[in-house]
């Protein structure tokens, strides 16, 4: 069976739109417009927002930035998410500074103006992250503006959109409306559709194609109807119905001539045509086929709400599409791991479970991650859960299990190994964000960072990491991941490293080793168990996650993938 689509995808639609239009030649770039009066993502809730996609230059953004640089090989800055709190922002600083000369600032023109201003600008800001390649303004810029038409916030964007397309003419805008079409009782219903298109009419914007997200393929009289009465052709009525899986939309949309119709409206050239796009249809066509699943254990504290921790996911889908396996991912709450106790019951019961509950879920969560063929322990802030996270890395050390430690995952690895080998005064060390006032920490505030604004004050965006190999001289498992590269550029989002001074006492006992560090050789950027002791132990404090490509899998995503499979082997030889 088919499997569902996100509601209304406008993200995915719109990524899929423009991998169509890189496979017919043309270079493309994307802006992202968030209503919302925060400057960024950055302070939101993973569970209301979803995961915090983190960018080169160090910008927190909507999670749809990842989704355009993975299906669009580029690489955005924290420009190209414009939101509401940035746009009057800006206004606010021009109207200090005395920019407006004495005029009344209003929402038009000054405000609308801001954003037709910074949309120009930011179309033309290169993306290209192909290092070495020469750097060019894209030929099509998409723009997707989030939210739902008629919301009062959105307002404002609206109006600067209809001043828009006045400012670069007709054969420069193409207006596009992403839409719904239920089925009840086996009738397509078009009347969202028609509501929708309606109110955009009404505030002088005039949609040239309507995608119609459908659980099935829209019928030839649902598209008749729509085009009647949203007042555009037939043909311009595309189906975006459910698919085995998101890869296939750049093909749903290509066999409905998309490219076609935005190079007649836009009077563009396409190079290449029809569209080559085989390398993409053999990766979305293999995820259909695999006979072998690959089981992945994700043990996370925001398991409840997938979204946030979906670079991840996309990140071991494609590593496992990578070594030929259909990934099974397992789901496991952090705080299930730990014995429950019914002094001190940690997270709090919810209303009407019991101790015994607790306990049931327990063993459940005990019970998934042993038989899973490798653990993934992503990154996460506050104490709940993490008790959770250490045990899970030291039941992987000591069975042997391929284990993967991304942030606060690389973090809990070095706090659980720092407790069971080090003397007793490090019995109980732990991160000063759980521990303030821990005698001994294994991981500390770093000291250049803010305390007291939380916007923008990490450590964000991408750092060399300098790779070296183990004491012995022998090749560590990440430098030959990443192909025995000197130094790799990863992007990170933290405010705790490593202790500088307890790493000599690990490395000291024999075992963990930090194989990455910055380029001033003093923070620990990568820890991993030699091959001799473990098959895949492998622990990193940036997010390797976000620059993962569907045809390029992340290299430590890879050798978790590899090693769960049984292929480490032959792949390092």
């Amino acid at each position: 069976m088919a499997s569902r689509l996100p509601p209304l995808p406008a993200g995915v639609t719109i990524s899929s739109l423009g991998r169509l239009l890189l496979a017919s030649g043309l270079t493309v770039t994307s802006i992202k417009i968030d209503p919302y009066l925060n400057v960024d993502a950055g302070t939101m809730s993973p569970f209301e927002h979803g995961e915090v996609f983190t960018l080169h230059d160090g910008g927190e953004a909507d999670l749809d930035l990842g989704n355009y640089e993975r299906f669009l090989g580029v690489r955005l800055s924290k420009d190209h998410n414009i939101t509401t709190g940035k746009v009057y922002r800006s206004v606010i600083s021009r109207e200090r500074r005395g920019d407006y000369l004495g005029k009344t600032v209003q929402v038009i023109p000054h405000v609308s103006n801001e954003i037709m201003d910074t949309i120009e600008r930011v179309a033309q800001i290169p993306v290209c992250e192909t290092e070495g390649q020469e750097q060019q303004i894209a030929d099509v810029c998409l723009i997707e503006l989030g939210g739902t038409v008629g919301d009062i916030e959105s307002m404002v964007f609206l109006e600067a959109l209809r001043q828009f397309q006045f400012k670069v003419g007709p054969e420069n805008f193409m207006l596009m409306f992403v839409s719904l079409v239920p089925v009840l009782s086996g009738e397509q219903k078009t009347k969202p559709t028609q509501h929708g298109v309606k109110t955009l009419m009404s505030l002088g914007l005039f949609p040239k194609v309507i995608f119609c997200r459908c659980p099935q393929e829209l019928e030839a009289s649902t598209c008749n109807k729509i085009s009647s009465f949203c007042h555009v052709p037939a043909n311009h009525v595309i189906s975006v119905h459910d698919v085995n899986n998101i890869y296939h939309v750049p093909l749903l949309l290509m066999e409905q001539r998309l490219h076609e119709l935005i190079a007649t409206h836009l009077q563009i050239w396409l190079p290449i045509s029809p569209p080559q796009i085989g390398a993409w249809r053999q990766f979305a066509e293999n995820i259909d086929n695999f006979k072998e699943k690959v089981n992945i254990c994700l043990v996370g504290k925001y398991s409840t709400f997938q979204d946030s921790y979906l670079s991840v996911i996309k990140a071991l889908k494609h590593a496992s599409v990578a070594v030929g396996k259909d990934l099974n991912l397992v789901w496991v709450e952090a705080s299930d791991l730990v014995t429950p106790d019914p002094k001190n019951i940690v997270p709090p019961l919810e209303d009407g479970e019991t101790i015994q509950d607790r306990v049931i879920k327990h063993g459940e969560a005990w019970k998934m991650m042993k038989e899973c063929e490798g653990v993934i322990v992503p990154g996460g802030f506050g104490v709940r859960g993490v008790e959770g996270k250490i045990v899970a890395a030291r039941f992987c050390r000591e069975t042997k299990k391929p284990y993967l430690g991304v942030c606060l995952g690389f973090q809990v690895a070095v706090i659980e190994y720092a407790r069971t080998f080090l003397s007793a005064d490090y019995a109980e060390t732990n991160s000063t964000e759980f521990d303030e006032a821990n005698k001994n920490p294994a991981v500390i505030f770093m000291p250049e960072i803010d305390k007291d604004n939380l916007g923008g004050t990490m450590r964000l965006g991408a750092r060399d990491t300098l790779l070296t190999p183990h004491a012995d001289g022998k090749d560590s498992i990440c430098h030959a991941l990443y192909g025995k590269k000197d130094a790799v550029s990863e992007r990170h989002r933290h405010r705790y490293e490593v202790n500088p001074d307890i790493v000599p006492k690990i490395e000291g006992v024999g075992g963990l080793k930090f194989v990455g560090k910055d380029e001033t050789n003093t923070r620990m950027e990568i820890c991993e168990l030699p091959r001799d002791q473990h098959p895949f132990y492998v622990g990193c404090q940036y997010h390797p996650e976000f620059q993962s490509r569907p045809l390029k899998p992340s290299p430590p995503f890879h050798g978790l993938l590899l090693a769960a499979s049984g292929q480490l082997d032959a792949f390092l030889a």
